[in-house]
C-alpha cells in the first residue's frame, strides 16, 4: 500500500498537481522522499536514517518558508536586498546539504545523488519556464 501511495503522489506531482504535496506533514515528505532515495541509491539502513534525517530537516524548513510566504502581504514586494539574502541562504542550504550527502552516501551513490538532483532541477526549470509563457 506504501508503494501504491508513493506512485499515486508522484504521478499527481507529475502532471503538476503540487497542491496533493503541499498538505503532506514535514515527516510524510520526508519519509517519501527518503524511500525514493532508498530505491534509486539501493541505501543501506543506516543511510537511509541519516537520508531521512536530512530530508525532514530540508522539509520542515520548505514548510516554514511556505507558511511565510502565504502570511506575507501580498502587495509587499520583496528589495533587490531581500532577494539577494534569500538566494544566498538558499545556496548555503543547498552546500550543507551537499556536504552532508557527501559524508552520508559512497562515491557512487552520491554520484548518482547529484545526476538526479542535477535532473531534478532541470526539469524544475522547465515547469518554471511554461509558467511564464501562460
Amino acid at each position: 500500500m506504501i508503494l501504491i501511495a508513493t506512485m499515486a503522489i508522484t504521478a499527481s506531482a507529475q502532471r503538476g498537481n503540487h497542491r496533493a504535496i503541499q498538505k503532506l506533514s514535514a515527516d510524510e515528505i520526508a519519509t517519501l522522499q527518503t524511500k525514493k532515495m532508498t530505491l534509486a541509491l539501493a541505501l543501506n539502513e543506516s543511510q537511509s536514517d541519516q537520508v531521512y534525517q536530512v530530508n525532514l530537516e530540508q522539509a520542515k524548513k520548505r514548510k516554514a518558508h511556505m507558511e511565510a510566504r502565504k502570511n506575507r502581504d501580498n502587495n509587499e514586494q520583496p528589495t533587490k536586498e531581500d532577494r539577494l539574502a534569500r538566494k544566498n541562504e538558499m545556496l548555503d542550504a543547498k552546500i550543507a546539504v551537499q556536504n552532508k550527502m557527501q559524508r552520508i552516501l559512497t562515491e557512487d551513490q552520491f554520484k548518482q545523488w547529484r545526476r538526479m538532483a542535477k535532473q531534478r532541477h532541470q526539469k524544475g526549470g522547465q515547469k518554471e519556464r511554461g509558467r511564464r509563457s501562460n
